[in-house]
């Protein structure tokens, strides 16, 4: 095959195309890599969402920018290809439409990545940190983690595609009105779904609940087995699961957040002293805070609220201890023990119900009422 004449120039035209392409491809990859690495700040991810957004956003410009300046270049050197018919005009459309489309394809991915690096980083650090709820917080943020990059991805996604097929002068409408349409279908046959979801979301979001509390949800109690983004699962006492759809709960009772307190109410009699009542509470509260077996489950000492309540047969003193989540329960059993054992050696009175009864026989003369004096 015979060379061109000029073929230095040429080769100087498309060598200088190659380059200036490769410089500003490079530039644009590291302005990138720039801002990736100021939103994911971990080294650890760095390979997965920095250096893998550059090398495709320095390729993808690297090949556009190429084909744009080809042209003009080899123009320039002299050169009278048969590519087409107006090598110009494909030129001049890969430098208009052309590079509107690779904007569009390079913003709709960087969106998408900074998006997928912040959401990283949500995740990242609601998992630092140590403590018993460090594991639900993990797994609180890699449910939203994943909602949100899904849900930027299928909506960025679809925004690019349009715009992109406009720039090629294809006909959206008939897309559009088919997506609004199914769109409200869709809304009208789910809108509950949607409802759920969207409640499970902010659920999640705002750490109402987390698997392993202990919640009243309806009216319903039991153990918290699963939060998902459309419904909360509890299994009671009993071992029945109860599954809510998140749009349903109209009211919920956290009984394990952060702490929880045991309250009990003891009963005394009418003859008894308070305060050798109160003095018995405390004590066995004492002794339960130095059992090796109970001291890490309490927070705090027993607090006395004092006299609730006088009822029929007996006074009642109410009192509270603070526990870690969970071991109220446990903490509370142990504490009423002791305080029956104290105050049985004490002798404290522990009230109960009487019933009394008078018996008449038949026939016999009812008791004569008390004379009455003038």
């Amino acid at each position: 095959m015979q060379l061109p004449a000029n073929w230095p120039e040429l080769t100087l035209a498309t060598g200088l195309a190659l380059v200036a392409a490769y410089l500003l491809a490079d530039l644009a990859s590291r302005l990138v890599s720039a801002v990736l690495r100021g939103v994911i700040a971990d080294p650890d991810t760095e390979a997965v969402f920095v250096e893998r957004p550059r090398r495709v956003v320095r390729a993808f410009l690297f090949v556009l920018i190429f084909a744009a300046l080809a042209f003009p270049a080899l123009k320039l050197a002299g050169y009278r290809g048969r590519l087409g018919s107006d090598p110009e005009a494909l030129g001049r459309w890969l430098l208009d439409r052309g590079a509107r489309i690779t904007l569009i394809f390079v913003a709709a991915y960087f969106v998408v990545r900074i998006g997928s690096a912040a959401a990283r980083r949500f995740e990242r650090e609601m998992s630092r940190g140590s403590g018993l709820d460090v594991v639900e917080r993990t797994k609180r943020a890699q449910t939203l983690s994943r909602l949100i990059q899904k849900t930027l991805t299928v909506a960025v996604g679809v925004m690019a595609l349009l715009m992109m097929l406009r720039e090629l002068d294809l006909d959206i409408t008939p897309v559009l009105t088919g997506a609004g349409i199914a769109g409200l279908a869709v809304g009208f046959g789910a809108q509950t779904l949607v409802r759920d979801v969207i409640s499970g979301f902010f659920l999640i979001l705002e750490d109402q609940v987390r698997v392993g509390d202990v919640a009243v949800v309806n009216g319903q109690g039991g153990l918290v087995e699963a939060v998902n983004l459309r419904t909360i699962v509890l299994r009671d006492y009993d071992g029945t699961v109860h599954v809510f759809p998140n749009g349903e709960i109209k009211t919920l009772a956290n009984k394990s957040k952060d702490f929880s307190y045991y309250v009990i109410d003891i009963g005394m009699s009418y003859g008894e002293d308070p305060q050798r009542v109160i003095a018995a509470m405390k004590d066995a509260a004492a002794g339960l805070m130095i059992d090796p077996a109970f001291k890490p489950h309490i927070l705090e000492p027993l607090e006395i609220a004092g006299i609730e309540a006088f009822a029929d047969s007996q006074i009642t003193i109410r009192a509270r201890i603070k526990t870690v989540p969970l071991k109220q329960w446990d903490v509370g059993r142990e504490l009423r023990r002791r305080i029956y054992l104290i105050m049985r050696d004490r002798n404290i009175t522990i009230p109960f119900r009487q019933l009394t009864v008078h018996l008449e026989q038949p026939g016999a003369a009812p008791p004569a009422e008390p004379s009455r004096q003038p």
